[in-house]
């Protein structure tokens, strides 16, 4: 007997090796852009946009080539998880890296932080004078 030439497994497989080969491209681009981008928020944008693109389709991948409902639910806690904690972490080292001055001033195209973090800064300079003060 032949096998059926578009069979629903064939499908399924090969469906879930293009998943597998664009999720695992998409891991290796954030690593690479880890490596060889030049500033942190760069670096930031690496490994957040492309790595949270890549696992799903690798968990999407895992999940098509399980075969069976109760593997999905537990895929997409997991992928859910990815989305609430990696723009949070980001968001952080970003943030850590403004404040440390770890950026390059000249690649912004605009800096909307700036106005806060001196009007914060002043605010802050003005209470430590009333505490010495009083």
């Amino acid at each position: 007997m032949n096998p059926e030439p578009f069979s629903a497994d064939m499908v399924i497989d090969a469906v879930s090796a293009v998943f597998m080969v664009v999720g695992a491209l998409m891991s290796l681009a954030a690593a690479v852009g880890l490596l060889r981008f030049p500033d942190l928020l760069s670096r930031m944008h690496a490994a957040t946009k492309p790595q949270v693109l890549g696992l799903f389709l690798l968990l999407s991948a895992v999940g098509l080539q399980m075969r069976s409902l109760w593997v999905w639910p537990v895929l997409v806690v997991a992928w859910i998880f990815q989305l609430l904690t990696v723009p949070v972490s980001a968001h952080m080292v970003g943030r850590a890296g403004y404040r440390t001055k770890h950026l390059h001033r000249e690649r912004l195209s605009s800096d909307e932080l700036e106005a806060v973090v001196q009007h914060a800064a002043r605010k802050r300079g003005s209470t430590d004078e009333e505490q010495r003060g009083g």
